[in-house]
């Protein structure tokens, strides 16, 4: 069984696609955890139409304490072998579980691409390294591994955790997760504060890393001060 745990925060425009596409996954062998994070608008209404239509969707809710205290709240409830995370204003095509399931073998996760929706697509070779989303899980691999809470940017410290476990990954070339480009996100605007703190986490992670991690963890500084020195 695959747990996808869906992070909800004031998506409602988003997420019934969101959850359609999940329903539709040609393995039906799911357990669809759906954290709402204390949302203002029509959201939870939305989950708790759908979680009574499906089995499969299991609907917890929370005073807003942010993304990373929803995603480990939907860890805390993952009950699969498989862990995938997908957020609530993005989709993924209906044979997403099928491809990561085939691919899984021999190794902890597996990582794929994206489209870009709302500009032009992007190859199928793009990857994004530093969002938990876009990868199939062994949920034994992830034992221990939770969001930093209270900052911005904790999926790049989650990722960059996740590989200092020096973990065994396969990298298929498929751009099945549609990555909606949402101007209301928290990543969508600068939030220089937020980066320097990210920037000093990283450095405190490269200082006990081994020299691999070290080197991905310096490339992805690097990567992020280019992409943040654009905006």
């Amino acid at each position: 069984m695959i747990s996808v745990i869906v992070p909800i925060y004031n998506t409602a425009a988003f997420l019934p696609d969101c959850l359609d596409s999940l329903r539709r996954q040609t393995v039906t062998d799911l357990q669809i955890i759906l954290v709402d994070d204390g949302s203002t608008d029509d959201s939870l209404r939305i989950a708790r139409r759908v979680a009574a239509e499906d089995p499969r969707l299991e609907l917890y809710e929370q005073a807003h304490a942010g993304q990373s205290a929803a995603r480990n709240l939907g860890l805390s409830h993952a009950k699969g072998e498989f862990v995938a995370f997908v957020d609530a204003d993005d989709t993924i095509a209906s044979d997403w579980c099928a491809r990561h399931l085939a691919a899984i073998a021999g190794v902890d996760y597996v990582q794929s691409g994206y489209t870009r929706l709302g500009k032009a697509k992007t190859p199928l070779n793009r990857y994004q390294f530093t969002s938990p989303c876009m990868r199939l899980y062994r949920r034994d691999a992830l034992r221990g591994l939770r969001f930093e809470e209270g900052m911005i940017y904790e999926d790049v410290i989650w990722s960059v955790d996740l590989w200092k476990r020096d973990l065994t990954c396969r990298m298929i070339r498929y751009a099945g997760y549609r990555y909606t480009v949402n101007p209301d996100s928290t990543t969508s605007r600068p939030h220089p504060e937020a980066q320097r703190t990210l920037f000093e986490v990283l450095r405190m992670r490269a200082r006990n890393a081994s020299r691999q991690s070290k080197a991905i963890i310096l490339y992805t500084i690097i990567r992020l001060k280019l992409h943040y020195w654009k905006q």
